[in-house]
């Protein structure tokens, strides 16, 4: 198994996998935890969170006969992309999450988890597996945790010592009972940097994030009508935040995406509002194609836009834009529009 794993992690490196870890299945103590969050309500509209009930954090009743867990880590963050807090400043800008400029994490690292797969299945002949890259009821922070990858921060995303937060999480379930490696130790001792800049207060103590005030969940998970009290903080982040990670201390050690999948695509690390509010339907069908903004939908964009450009500085060519959507077909666009015009008149 210590050979078999060798190989594995030689493998992983070929793959673009840039860390690797094994642990095993027992998550009890995070389970615990879950629970205790689902309790309290602070999924918001994430239903899929409890559906599954301990299927998310009893990785053997997801799939009967997992003993081990390979987690992996890929770096994101693109190359050449604008720099994240000179867009956030210039409010004419549209903000949208370092993780999305690229292509969908989703099928690119699934694809290489099922590479990495076949190859172990040509050394030991069929095997159980499953992969998985946030796709199913996983605790892949706490799995990865364990599997030693990192530590989660009390922002609560996952944290390596050597890479910072900016990247991907998946997971390759398994029946070879492979050696596990230790766990990570906790580095954010006082820090409380994620804390104090949260737009929404969102995380409402360290570790413990409500989701229903996260501009992530609101932009991306929120379906309908975004809260009146979150518009103004939401500024020109129009889909997903990193506020949280742009000021963690550890990010300084992150590493550049060399893979060509994560690389900006149209543009889109800073582009006006105005010209993406413009995009018609099949603009944006055509321009988020392969992409994981495509999944919120057009309203749903635009909605979010319409927030970003009551924000944005009281020019001609905003309040234009957002008189032109003003009788819109969509309940939802016409609302958050007449909210943007409302700010400008102020």
């Amino acid at each position: 198994m210590q050979r078999l794993m060798d190989n594995i992690q030689d493998w992983a490196a070929e793959l673009g996998f840039d860390h690797i870890g094994i642990s095993d299945t027992n998550l009890v103590e995070h389970e615990a935890y879950l629970l205790n969050w689902l309790q309290s309500g602070m999924q918001g509209e994430m239903g899929y969170m409890h559906k599954h009930g301990t299927k998310r954090s009893r990785p053997d009743e997801l799939m009967p006969g997992t003993v081990r867990i390979i987690s992996v880590r890929i770096n994101y963050l693109p190359p050449d992309a604008q720099d994240p807090m000179q867009v956030l400043e210039d409010t004419s800008l549209a903000y949208i999450s370092r993780y999305a400029l690229g292509r969908d994490y989703h099928k690119v690292m699934r694809k290489r988890l099922q590479k990495l797969a076949s190859r172990i299945e040509q050394q030991v002949g069929p095997f159980g597996y499953r992969a998985f890259v946030d796709s199913a009821p996983v605790l892949e922070k706490a799995l990865a945790h364990k599997a030693g990858l990192g530590w989660v921060g009390k922002h609560t995303n996952l944290l390596s010592e050597d890479a910072g937060s900016w990247f991907f999480l998946g997971e390759l379930f398994t029946n070879l009972p492979l050696p596990v490696d230790q766990p990570s130790t906790s580095h954010c001792g006082t820090c409380e940097a994620c804390i104090d800049i949260c737009p929404t207060q969102a995380i409402i103590a360290p570790y413990k994030l409500d989701a229903r005030k996260c501009i992530s969940y609101l932009t991306i998970e929120h379906k309908a009508s975004i809260p009146v009290d979150y518009r103004k903080p939401m500024g020109n982040r129009i889909y997903g935040c990193d506020d949280c990670q742009l000021v963690c201390p550890w990010n300084k050690f992150s590493k550049i995406s060399p893979l060509a999948d994560f690389a900006k695509r149209h543009e889109l690390d800073a582009v006006s509002l105005v010209e993406l509010f413009l995009w018609s339907e099949q603009d944006f069908l055509r321009y988020t194609a392969g992409s994981a903004i495509r999944r919120i939908g057009y309203q749903q964009w635009l909605r979010n836009i319409a927030v970003a450009l009551g924000n944005a500085p009281s020019i001609p060519e905003v309040v234009d834009a957002l008189i032109g959507r003003q009788d819109d077909c969509s309940d939802l666009v016409r609302e958050h529009v007449q909210w943007a015009l409302q700010q400008h008149k102020q």
